[in-house]
């Protein structure tokens, strides 16, 4: 029951309000709360580790980004014409980010989507297979309207996960939309993927028709975490115990 209808039958009751008035607002304000809770839901089934979009943010410090590509992200245009995207740059400029906020706008869109790290989804992959199930979750990825895929090559992988890697990427080839992170050069593929032919495929099938977006500015240094005219460091109270 909603709980403004206390407060609803009072205002009924004195003629502050008609009953259809009544009614209607606390309809609404259900099927607010209804669709409220189905969004957060599938914001934590997509495993984002936060839920920020574009429009949330300011891409004054990161002016490498063009300004056409961040409103194409943010308007979804990239996944109608089943786009990928692809964001290079060092550790700290802000590649996560940029990668999950278009994410967040396809929950809101009423897309499936899903974000992972590279490691984890490898991994997700490789246990498939042991257990005669590879087919399936394959097909899992690869329905995904977006599959957001972090840091890859944050470590290495090995020939059965690159091989993996290939399959998927195979499937989601010019049929949906991927976003992968990646603190290497493409042409640093070949190491971390063990086999350059395989790594090579890999980059194919991402690139073919993709945004390439290089990062290369920090949100922020070690610098900026310093304390000031005797202020404590940035997450520490006057103790300097962590918050």
């Amino acid at each position: 029951m909603d709980s403004s209808a206390p407060e609803h039958s009072r205002l009924v009751a004195t003629g502050a309000k008609s009953f259809p008035e009544a009614l209607l607002e606390m309809t609404d304000a259900q099927v607010a709360a209804v669709r409220e809770r189905d969004l957060g839901g599938r914001v934590e089934k997509a495993s984002f580790p936060y839920a920020k979009t574009l429009r949330d943010s300011d891409f004054s410090f990161q002016p490498s980004i063009p300004r056409g590509v961040v409103e194409d992200l943010a308007t979804l245009g990239f996944l109608d014409r089943h786009e990928s995207v692809v964001i290079v740059g060092s550790l700290g400029v802000g590649k996560t980010h940029i990668a999950v906020a278009p994410g967040v706008e396809a929950i809101h869109a009423h897309k499936l989507t899903r974000f992972t790290d590279c490691q984890r989804l490898v991994s997700d992959l490789a246990h498939a297979a042991v257990k005669g199930q590879l087919e399936r979750r394959l097909r899992f990825y690869a329905h995904l309207s977006l599959l957001i895929v972090d840091e890859v090559g944050y470590l290495d992988v090995d020939k059965q996960g690159a091989d993996l890697l290939f399959q998927l990427v195979s499937r989601r080839y010019e049929r949906r939309s991927t976003i992968v992170t990646t603190d290497v050069g493409m042409g640093s593929w070949a190491r971390v993927f063990g086999d350059p032919v395989v790594a090579s495929a890999i980059a194919d099938g991402l690139c073919h028709r993709c945004h390439i977006i290089r990062m290369t500015r920090r949100l922020f240094s070690t610098k900026d975490l310093a304390p000031q005219d005797g202020a404590p460091p940035v997450g520490a109270t006057n103790s300097g115990v962590p918050r």
